[in-house]
């Protein structure tokens, strides 16, 4: 299933993205695509849900982020070998672990906004993996059962505010519309091997990233298994799990960053696309 989340900032109601590409409402069977709903048993009698059944929902709407009330969003930095060799970092011996400022998630269409002072906003396509059953030392033989689907992330980073400005990596990466996430929530079930996805992001019609899931320092499992013992995983926590080579940090001789009225287009194979213009904050 493509589950989504449709309508005004803060309004959105529940869907479905049918097989024809038409989008359905699911209101009148869940209140919202959340940690509530994102179970084995509540996603079972979504899917035996004949989704002609289900009202089209007509005209042109905003798309939110595919999950709502997010718990915590996780992200993993420097999980891809050939991200980590354009940077010139080390290979990690364990997964590098920051957090997301909740306040940074929006939908997969709408705008990002630098913020004030920013000279070095940059991209990262990212696989995005929410969690469906609650995790605590997990294995990794069992760990994707603890999935419920996987969506696109664009971990947007203010590169100077994540390593000049003394501290954590979270001050780069949590700005106000950082974190594109969406469009749809895929089922895990319709992802037949998840380490092995192609990926792209684009700048202005350019291609600036082309990966693979399969070249992941750390795989999903691994990484559900590693967190799961440091914290509990909750239904609806959000896990974005790294980005492919081509960020502009990466760039030589010098880096170009994202300036206002910039596009990016960020795809995943079989979870959809993204796209958002670069605007600043007044």
């Amino acid at each position: 299933m493509k589950l989504l989340r449709y309508g005004a900032i803060g309004a959105e109601k529940p869907g479905l993205l049918d097989d024809q590409g038409l989008l359905r409402d699911l209101s009148g069977h869940v209140t919202d695509i959340s940690g509530e709903t994102l179970g084995d048993e509540s996603l079972a009698k979504l899917r035996a849900i004949d989704p002609t059944t289900l009202p089209i929902v007509d005209g042109e709407q905003r798309i939110g982020t595919c999950v709502g009330d997010i718990g915590k969003f996780l992200c993993i930095g420097l999980n891809y070998s050939d991200h980590a060799a354009e940077t010139g970092a080390a290979i990690p011996e364990h997964p590098i672990l920051f957090f997301k400022a909740n306040s940074a998630i929006v939908g997969a269409y709408d705008d990002v906004v630098m913020p004030r002072g920013s000279t070095h906003t940059d991209w990262e396509v990212e696989l995005g993996v929410v969690i469906g059953k609650t995790a605590k030392y997990v294995s990794k033989a069992d760990a994707l059962d603890h999935v419920a689907g996987y969506c696109i992330v664009n971990d947007v980073s203010e590169r100077h505010f994540q390593t000049n400005l003394t501290g954590q990596w979270t001050k780069g990466k949590s700005c106000d519309t950082f974190g594109p996430t969406g469009p749809w929530l895929v089922t895990r079930d319709e992802v037949e091997d998840v380490q092995n996805l192609d990926m792209a992001l684009d700048v202005n019609g350019k291609r600036m990233q082309t990966g693979s899931t399969a070249t992941m320092i750390f795989t999903v499992a691994e990484i559900i298994e590693h967190l799961s013992g440091l914290m509990t995983l909750h239904p609806g926590d959000v896990i974005t799990t790294g980005t492919p080579p081509g960020v502009a940090m990466g760039m030589k001789p010098e880096p170009v960053y994202l300036k206002k009225g910039d596009t990016m287009e960020l795809t995943i194979q079989g979870l959809g696309q993204q796209r958002q213009t670069v605007d600043e904050d007044a």
